[in-house]
């Protein structure tokens, strides 16, 4: 499993990186994130593009990856911009359409990795067609704004309802290496870590961005340090892993279940928090 880290602080991005992580993520998206997440305690980023190439001249073996925002009048120049900077790979987001994807392929001009987030019903439904295109490298499936766009109550029912069994059954028929959504620490998050990732591990997803428990909205590497043992829980994560690797089919089986059965009940009690309030 490989993992992706975002931040834009170059001795954070130093760290992370000799502490194991593959992909150091940049976030410039901002447009309509705000409206989208309704209030959510969800993150929100505000990196600067300038810290793009201050990350990139930090780190000697992650790759360095930028978010940029759904397209726009500016996106021709956030993407030079990017890789200027010295981008590795451009993630586009909020697409809904093959024609927007196809339109950023041949902007970025095979000068960088790109991988779309397919985080929209429309793009889930053409992904067939979007793990085609020549220059997706890789492809990222959104869990929270997907599962906004379906009006589901809980991001993770669809790791439970089917829908990642169809997206990644697509990815793997098309031989396009594939990740999915978040995941906490093993011991945290509404559904453990360890549960959340027991599905990686059953979909054949490659990697994952290490969410909120894993940096603690820590601006600074004393910050960092001071809040997480960031080595100790990388090692927790790929020794779960490895044990969830060599699961037998019930076993697999035996997750599955628990995962939708720990899934739906806390569907249930957001649906019923919702409506209360």
């Amino acid at each position: 499993m490989k993992y992706f880290y975002i931040t834009d602080c170059p001795e954070i991005a130093i760290y992370v990186d000799h502490c194991g992580v593959d992909c150091i993520f940049i976030d410039l998206e901002l447009l309509g994130k705000v409206e989208r997440q309704g209030g959510r305690d969800t993150v929100i980023s505000h990196h600067k593009v300038e810290n793009i190439s201050r990350v990139k001249d930090a780190v000697k073996n992650a790759e360095v990856l930028v978010r940029l925002n759904p397209l726009n009048p500016q996106s021709s120049v956030e993407i030079e911009s990017a890789l200027d900077q010295g981008a590795d790979a451009l993630m586009l987001p909020m697409f809904r359409s093959l024609e927007e994807i196809e339109w950023f392929c041949g902007r970025v001009n095979s000068r960088a990795r790109i991988v779309p987030l397919v985080e929209t019903i429309g793009a889930m439904n053409q992904l067939e067609q979007i793990v085609q295109l020549p220059d997706v490298s890789q492809i990222h499936i959104g869990l929270n704004d997907l599962h906004l766009d379906m009006e589901l109550n809980f991001m993770f029912e669809l790791m439970s309802n089917g829908t990642m069994d169809q997206m990644s059954a697509i990815c793997r028929r098309a031989g396009i290496p594939f990740g999915i959504g978040g995941i906490s620490t093993m011991e945290q998050g509404l559904v453990s870590g360890r549960l959340v990732l027991s599905a990686h591990a059953r979909l054949g997803s490659e990697w994952v961005i290490l969410s909120r428990s894993f940096h603690q909205l820590a601006t600074s590497l004393s910050g960092l340090q001071s809040k997480i043992n960031l080595p100790l829980e990388l090692q927790k994560v790929n020794e779960a892993y490895a044990e969830l690797m060599k699961r037998t089919d019930f076993e697999i089986e035996q997750d599955k279940q628990l995962l939708a059965e720990v899934v739906n009940e806390v569907a249930s009690n957001q649906m019923a928090e919702r409506n209360a309030s």
